[in-house]
C-alpha cells in the first residue's frame, strides 16, 4: 500500500486551516494498511474560535479525541464517523486534539461484518457503541501523549486487536474505488460497471454494502476534490478545459456540482483563497 499522501485534498481552504492547527499524517502498522489508509493528527491551542471545512472522502473515519480548556474540563472521547454525504464543518475553540484512523473506502466492512457499511453513512456514532473495547481508558491512551509516535503506537495497538473478518468482496470495493480516484477515465457508472465485470445494479450493491455510498456519488465526490484542489493552487484556472478533463459536459455542470458542495462557485472559491495568502 501506498505512504500517506501529502496532498490537501478535501480539505477547504487549507492555507486557512494550517495555520491555525498542526496536522501530521502517520502510517499505521503494517497489518492495518490494507484497511486503514493513514492516521491524522490535530492539535490546536486557538485564541478565538475558528470553523474548519471539509468535503469527506467516501471513507469511514475512527477518531480519539478531546476538546475544550484541558483533558479536566473535556475528557478525551471516541468517534466512529461515518461517510459525510454533504460539507463537514466543525468549529475549533479553545485548546484541543484529534488523533483518527482513516479508513480505505471499503476497508471499515470487515471489522462490523454484519453491518452494511451504508449504516454509518451521515452518522456520528460513540466508538464505544460500535466497538465496545472503545473504552474510556483507550480514549485517554491515545489522545492524552504528547508524543505523535506514542499517539501512533497506542492507534495500532486497539485497531491490531481489533477482531475482523478479511473478506474479497471489501478488497474487490477498495481497488475498485482507487480506480475511481486515480482514473480520470472513469466517468460513467455503467462502463465502469462493464470494465470490473459487474452488471450496474451488482456495482451498486457492492458499492452500499461496503462503502456506504453509490457509485456514482464517487466519482462526482472525487471530481469535486480535484476542482477543489486546482481552484486553490492555480491563479487562472480555465473552468472549462478543467470541466472537461473532470468528464463534465460542460462547465455549468463542474460549476453546480462545485457550488452544491462547497458553497460558493469555483471562481468565488479560487478568489477568496488568493485573498486569504
Amino acid at each position: 500500500m501506498a505512504a500517506p499522501r501529502r496532498d490537501t485534498r478535501g480539505i477547504v481552504d487549507p492555507s486557512g486551516l494550517l495555520t491555525r492547527v498542526r496536522f501530521r499524517r502517520h502510517e499505521p502498522a503494517e497489518p492495518l494498511r490494507r484497511y486503514v489508509e493513514w492516521y491524522w493528527l490535530i492539535d490546536w491551542d486557538l485564541p478565538e474560535p475558528y470553523a474548519s471545512h471539509i468535503v469527506p472522502h467516501p471513507s469511514v473515519n475512527l477518531t480519539f479525541q478531546w476538546d475544550g480548556v484541558d483533558e479536566e474540563d473535556a475528557p478525551p472521547y471516541g468517534e466512529v464517523t461515518g461517510v459525510a454525504l454533504g460539507l463537514y464543518t466543525r468549529k475549533l475553540t479553545g485548546r484541543g486534539r484529534v488523533c483518527g484512523a482513516k479508513f480505505r473506502p471499503g476497508g471499515f466492512r470487515p471489522y462490523t461484518p454484519e453491518t452494511p457499511a451504508s449504516h454509518w453513512t451521515g452518522q456520528a456514532l460513540s466508538a464505544q457503541e460500535v466497538f465496545p473495547q472503545a473504552t474510556p481508558d483507550i480514549a485517554r491512551s491515545v489522545a492524552s501523549p504528547a508524543d505523535d509516535q506514542d499517539r501512533v503506537a497506542a492507534l495500532d495497538a486497539f485497531l491490531l486487536a481489533l477482531p475482523h473478518t478479511p473478506d474479497p468482496q471489501s478488497d474487490l470495493a477498495m481497488d475498485l474505488v482507487q480506480r475511481i480516484r486515480t482514473d480520470r477515465a472513469v466517468r460513467r457508472v455503467g462502463d465502469f460497471a462493464r470494465t470490473a465485470g459487474l452488471s450496474v445494479r451488482a456495482l451498486q450493491r457492492l458499492f452500499a454494502s461496503y462503502v456506504g455510498v453509490s457509485p456514482k456519488w464517487v466519482i462526482l465526490r472525487y471530481r469535486i476534490h480535484e476542482a477543489l484542489e486546482h481552484a486553490g493552487t492555480h491563479h487562472d484556472t480555465d473552468w472549462a478545459t478543467l470541466a472537461a478533463d473532470l468528464g463534465y459536459a460542460d462547465q455549468a455542470h463542474l460549476v453546480r456540482d462545485f457550488t452544491a458542495t462547497v458553497g460558493v462557485p469555483p471562481t468565488a472559491y479560487a478568489a477568496e483563497t488568493r485573498a486569504g495568502r
